[in-house]
């Protein structure tokens, strides 16, 4: 069984039943931190889950034991799901849960931003990523907001690198075009906004020859001659309040007012933000939305969004009298 939970006779679950009695009253809450610390999620009254794997057996196993020190009951089992929610409902609610810990993440790493300097802003920023470092460890299935929080809590720690002077390589680079050229270019599986206009902007503007690799979001060994994108840790990937598009389209060099704008729609579509309050967005989005849910090929999801953006773009160019 893997990490993951997953298994090849479908995804199981473990899942967490007890009892606590009424007094102490803090046990509730003390059992309440510890399911939330493990990233566990609210099937059912008092039923807790948790993908089924050897570590999540173990927390489980423990916190069995700390109920029943508290004077309550509980037990383990292992469950498939037949009826009445499907493995897919399950997975949104852990989805859910992280996206709502990353928006306060994202919140907070605004505020902190916001602020510019201050005597422990260091301190605030190391805390913010010590409590990213604690949801990644329970994003179990990868939720959206992930990227959009790790690139402004980086951001932060990239202008206080910045300001100190101590790590000038953690500078996001400006990078010849000339070097862009002749690359692999890597990205997760399953390609949506950022990526596939991304991807466009690389083999319409960068390079017209570029290959595309997908490979799963964690674990993959970069090979010589590849370079990243909209990966955790990417070459070029979400940072600060930009999105990938924004990177790359700043750091291949490319002046170009119909870029700058497409720029703002795929901002505003991925990173939710309203940041531009671009009309096209919702549309785009739409559309973009159709590709991907009729195509589960990752290069026939590159080939009809490119179009879309090759649509897109010589409306823009139009409007500015280029192409």
């Amino acid at each position: 069984m893997s990490e993951s939970g997953e298994s090849p006779e479908g995804t199981r679950w473990l899942l967490l039943i007890h009892q606590l009695p009424a007094k102490p009253a803090y046990a509730r809450v003390k059992i309440w931190r510890r399911l939330k610390g493990l990233g566990a999620v609210t099937v059912k009254n008092s039923v807790y889950a948790l993908p089924a794997n050897a570590e999540t057996r173990e927390d489980f196993a423990w916190l069995v034991k700390e109920i029943a020190e508290l004077g309550g009951e509980a037990f383990v089992c292992a469950a498939q799901l037949v009826d009445g929610i499907s493995d897919g409902e399950v997975q949104a609610l852990f989805d859910s849960a992280r996206d709502e810990d990353y928006a306060g993440i994202s919140a907070a790493a605004r505020e902190l931003a916001a602020k510019h300097s201050g005597a422990d802003l260091a301190s605030q920023v190391a805390r913010l990523r010590k409590q990213l470092d604690e949801v990644v460890a329970i994003d179990f299935f990868g939720a959206d907001g992930r990227e959009p929080a790790e690139g402004l809590v980086s951001g932060l720690e990239a202008g206080l690198q910045r300001e100190e002077a101590v790590v000038s390589a953690q500078q996001a680079p400006s990078t010849a075009a000339g070097d862009l050229k002749g690359r692999v270019w890597v990205t997760r599986q399953g390609v949506q906004i950022d990526r596939i206009a991304s991807a466009w902007l690389i083999r319409r503007f960068i390079d017209g020859a570029a290959r595309f690799k997908f490979v799963p979001g964690t674990g993959y060994a970069v090979q010589p001659g590849e370079l990243r994108f909209d990966m955790f840790e990417g070459e070029f990937t979400h940072r600060g309040e930009r999105c990938t598009f924004e990177v790359l389209l700043a750091e291949s060099g490319l002046d170009d007012p119909a870029l700058a704008a497409i720029a703002e729609i795929i901002h505003d579509i991925d990173l939710k933000d309203g940041k531009y309050g671009r009309e096209e967005a919702a549309g785009i989005r739409t559309l973009v939305a159709g590709v991907a849910s009729s195509h589960n090929d990752d290069s026939q999801r590159l080939e009809r969004g490119g179009a879309v953006f090759d649509d897109l773009y010589r409306s823009f160019a139009g409007k500015q009298g280029g192409k």
